[in-house]
């Protein structure tokens, strides 16, 4: 009897345990729906005065509900309360009335020259020390991403100050005051005589970055945008804090066509003569670079008047690039397959595919060094090219132009 009565003790608990696993999966499962509508609902829309159709087609899921009347401000800015069938609250949609924009699209390539906001640490390694010895002074101290800002209280603003600082320490311990995510910390390194008989750190660093990018558009007070996305340390995969940097002409030399696993890149050739410089790099983030156009700069670029066209005017079908390849500024047939709704806050908001035979036969596509190209639709600017599908270089993502002229 006792066997029996385990035997069906064990079965309830065994269905008490499915039971629980059933209530965590539906909790799971709610809690992830839940998410998705949520992310699938942009925080802010932008609509013209008189035209507000955009609204219901952004907020256009069965599963969200919203009021058909509200309250607007004098301003023309309100906000939408959205809710998970009429009962679970979402998030609020801020709305904001705007006059019909414009920009000067570009498209030209770009070169960059960027310093960091003090030097970056792209990562520790070995010394071989004057007595032959191998050692790792900086190991477990010293992190990649790691901005040095100061040595021993004292300002660096370059790899050849930070040198400079080690050379004449005297073998004593070095305090270096670094950026750390959003908090400076100091360390402390015990340098190491190396074999040429200098002191070392055991530290690889870094001090400016440059490259070749595309100019997206360029508004009425010489501000730029470029890019569509941030440009991050080729080491560490981290966004660079940069201190500022310069922008200047570049002239495409040679294109390496993108193939199945290789994007492929455009190869340029930039001199960094004052003629040939454009403007200031004032900001880095991951929407793209952004600054402003030198004074009496603005002839050397290739600029035309273009409307903006935000989000919800965006749908799939056929669009356009701009981009040079042979010293000229020229529009390629693209598609745009899908709309990302929940990402159109991202440098991933939707997705297009290169259809263009003179493209295709140039370049097999989008390869680096075309991240900012504009793209057009229905003769407004919509957004710009961010990123290729590194599998297939025919695809790629693009960024909304509208979080761009955010920064």
């Amino acid at each position: 009897m006792m066997k029996g009565c385990d035997f069906l003790s064990k079965k309830r608990n065994y269905r008490r345990l499915l039971f629980v696993f059933l209530i965590a999966d539906i909790i799971a499962a709610g809690t992830m729906g839940y998410k998705e509508v949520k992310d699938s609902i942009p925080d802010t829309l932008y609509v013209r005065s008189g035209n507000e159709d955009g609204i219901s087609k952004m907020l256009d899921n069965p599963l969200v509900t919203y009021p058909e009347t509200l309250n607007v401000a004098d301003s023309g800015t309100y906000r939408i309360p959205c809710s998970l069938l009429g009962v679970v609250p979402l998030k609020d949609v801020k709305v904001e009335t705007v006059e019909e924009k414009w920009v000067s699209v570009c498209g030209m390539p770009i070169g960059l020259y960027m310093d960091t906001q003090g030097v970056l640490i792209v990562d520790t390694g070995e010394i071989i020390g004057s007595d032959g010895i191998p050692c790792e002074p900086a190991a477990n101290i010293a992190k990649s991403g790691d901005y040095i800002l100061q040595v021993d209280g004292e300002a660096v603003n370059s790899k050849k100050d930070l040198i400079s600082r080690i050379h004449d320490c005297g073998g004593k311990p070095v305090t270096l005051l670094v950026k750390r995510g959003e908090e400076e910390v100091p360390i402390s390194i015990d340098p190491v005589m190396g074999e040429d008989q200098e002191y070392k750190l055991g530290i690889w660093v870094r001090d400016n970055t440059q490259g070749i990018g595309t100019l997206t558009y360029v508004e009425e007070d010489g501000s730029y945008g470029a890019l569509g996305h941030g440009i991050s340390d080729t080491d560490t995969g981290e966004l660079l804090d940069i201190a500022g940097g310069e922008l200047y002409q570049a002239q495409i030399v040679s294109v390496l066509k993108g193939t199945k696993g290789n994007p492929g890149e455009l190869s340029g050739y930039i001199d960094y003569d004052d003629s040939k410089r454009i403007g200031t790099i004032d900001s880095n983030t991951q929407k793209g670079i952004f600054g402003s156009v030198g004074d009496g700069c603005m002839y050397k670029l290739p600029l035309t008047s273009m409307e903006v066209g935000y989000k919800q005017e965006v749908e799939t079908g056929e669009a356009q690039i701009l981009a040079e390849l042979e010293g000229e500024v020229k529009a390629y047939q693209v598609n745009i397959t899908d709309i990302y709704r929940d990402q159109a806050d991202t440098n991933k908001a939707f997705a297009i595919q290169v259809t263009d035979p003179e493209l295709l036969a140039a370049t097999g596509g989008i390869v680096q060094g075309m991240s900012g190209s504009p793209i057009v639709q229905n003769g407004k600017l919509i957004g710009a090219v961010t990123h290729v599908f590194v599998q297939d270089s025919t695809k790629g993502y693009g960024i909304f132009i509208e979080k761009m002229l955010e920064d």
